[in-house]
């Protein structure tokens, strides 16, 4: 059941992702919880990740398709690999200038799980790639 548990918290994170329920992501999450981004420093604790939420949902609007999720027996680590369909529509600070550009990026995601909620996320793209078709 483990196993099953995990494959369902993953499932119904992605879920959320996919309807822009952000709070709905953040509440599948338990603390002490750390999000490793692609690019940048880990953010510790569940209000960093919703600020994070915040700042993404602002700078682009992204939907994911092609979801493939995995876990181990115990129910304590997860996979995902995902396409990334998204408009890029206001300018990130640093990166390129937004103008509603369309990007398509494969992606992946790694997770740790505690007593059936999600501790970790550590999520990996081409960033070389996504620049490329957002310029």
């Amino acid at each position: 059941m483990p196993r099953a548990h995990a494959l369902d918290t993953i499932t119904r994170y992605y879920d959320a992702f996919n309807s822009g329920d952000t709070k709905g992501m953040e509440a599948l999450l338990a603390e002490p919880f750390a999000h490793h981004v692609n690019e940048g420093q880990i953010r510790h604790g569940i209000a960093a990740f919703a600020e994070f939420n915040a700042h993404m949902s602002r700078c682009y609007r992204e939907t994911l398709t092609d979801i493939v999720v995995m876990a181990n027996d115990a129910g304590t680590r997860a996979a995902a690999e995902f396409i990334v369909n998204g408009v890029y529509l206001e300018t990130d600070e640093g990166l390129p200038e937004a103008r509603g550009q369309s990007y398509v990026l494969p992606a992946g995601a790694f997770f740790t799980l505690a007593e059936g909620r999600i501790t970790r996320v550590v999520t990996y793209y081409n960033l070389g790639d996504w620049m490329a078709q957002v310029r």
